[in-house]
């Protein structure tokens, strides 16, 4: 099926690269999931402001959180179809403040994971409307669940932003959206189930929107589709978990395809340093190469850093991970590769502790770190010949996108 859509509309593939005003379009994103959850009380909007201010001032040109809450402290949605007008409200606040930065967004759509809810939530209220649901993986295969899902979809993709007065689903501002963080379904290993979830709801989000990016939100675990690159994975697990990521991404209503990348805690407290970075140079070498042969889409590389929970944790640790990640992100699209980015895991303003998971990342604190973000900036830009790498003119325009 090819999504034929108005001015606005993907075009067409032949090649690897996010296009913006007609030309290559590189990613220098950052990861802050909690925006909206900081911006429903209006005394810590303050923090949102001051983080995608920060993040826009360090070159970064594309954010990613989500637009989920579901059920518990300050949901989003309350219960099936139900959703928390003040709460939309902060995810507007959200979405503006990002326009007003010159930022884009990637917003997420729902969790695998039980935070903010995720597919447990949605089990859980299948299970409360008589449906015949055992597993959280049935979240993936009950119709109730999955109408659900599809309800969440379209509510979020027709909101009428009541700041702007703009549709999310035309908002120039929203990169891309993801129907899913790190989707997994051990109860299949298979990938069948999983597989047939991503085509449907791939489908009907595209019958709504076609106008933006559409991507998955994978970790990126190679499947039985590529018996070669099994060996690519971090460890056994990644087998058992029902994902493939060339069967997954090769699906035509997904734009592009990414992978997550954590070595410090894929590989286990033994293996050192060096090990991870030749892990996750790897690692990232074998998408990019398959994203350009197999995919033919870009690839973006959408969570990847370095926790200081380790007990062996330095600081030189991180700089040397993501140095590391962003050569080979550089080395790629300085020869028109299929890395069109990556976005690190996560950026933090000041005062946000009770959000630590040991990931996170103060550039005002880390001088390193920062610098090197802003240098990665800089690379970028001299590729595309913008300012920084950031969306040209403050305001973001419609992002199209486009292979050659």
């Amino acid at each position: 099926m090819v999504y034929e859509c108005p001015i606005g509309a993907l075009a067409s593939r032949r090649g690897c690269h996010f296009v913006e005003g007609g030309q290559p379009f590189y990613v220098h994103g950052f990861n802050a999931y909690f925006l909206m959850a900081i911006s429903v009380d209006l005394p810590s909007r303050s923090k949102s402001v001051e983080l995608l201010e920060e993040a826009a001032a360090s070159g970064f040109n594309v954010g990613r959180t989500w637009a989920f809450n579901d059920g518990g402290y300050q949901a989003l949605q309350i219960s099936p179809g139900v959703y928390d007008e003040n709460v939309f409200q902060a995810l507007d606040f959200v979405l503006n403040q990002a326009r007003r930065s010159g930022l884009y967004l990637i917003l997420t759509l729902v969790n695998n994971w039980g935070d903010y809810g995720g597919k447990a939530k949605y089990v859980e209220w299948a299970r409360m409307a008589s449906s015949d649901i055992k597993s959280e993986d049935d979240f993936f295969s009950d119709p109730t669940a999955k109408g659900f899902y599809r309800n969440h979809i379209k509510t979020v993709l027709t909101r009428v932003n009541s700041i702007t007065g703009i549709r999310y689903k035309d908002d120039p501002t929203i990169f891309a959206w993801e129907l899913i963080n790190e989707p997994q379904c051990s109860k299949d290993p298979s990938g069948e189930m999983l597989q047939a979830w991503i085509e449907e709801m791939a489908a009907y989000l595209k019958s709504i929107d076609c106008n933006h990016l559409l991507g998955l939100g994978s970790e990126g675990f190679y499947g039985p589709s590529n018996p070669g690159r099994v060996m690519e994975n971090p460890n056994d697990y990644a087998l058992q978990v029902g994902t493939d990521f060339l069967r997954n991404h090769n699906v035509e209503a997904i734009d592009f395809a990414g992978a997550h990348g954590y070595p410090d805690s894929w590989l286990g407290p033994g293996e050192k340093v060096a090990q991870q970075i030749v892990f996750i140079e790897n690692w990232l070498s074998a998408h990019i190469a398959d994203c350009t042969s197999i995919l033919k889409k870009p690839f973006l590389f959408g969570e990847f850093g370095v926790s200081s929970k380790s007990t062996s944790f330095k600081p030189e640790q991180r700089v040397s991970l993501l140095s590391s990640i962003y050569t080979v992100l550089y080395i790629s699209a300085l020869g028109k590769g299929a890395a069109a980015g990556g976005l690190l895991w996560q950026l933090f303003p000041k005062g946000m502790e009770n959000f630590n998971d040991g990931y996170q990342l103060v550039l005002s604190e880390d001088e390193a770190v920062a610098q090197l973000v802003k240098r990665h900036a800089e690379r970028l830009a001299d590729l595309t010949g913008s300012a920084y790498g950031k969306p040209k003119g403050g305001i973001c325009p419609t992002i199209r996108f486009k292979c050659w």
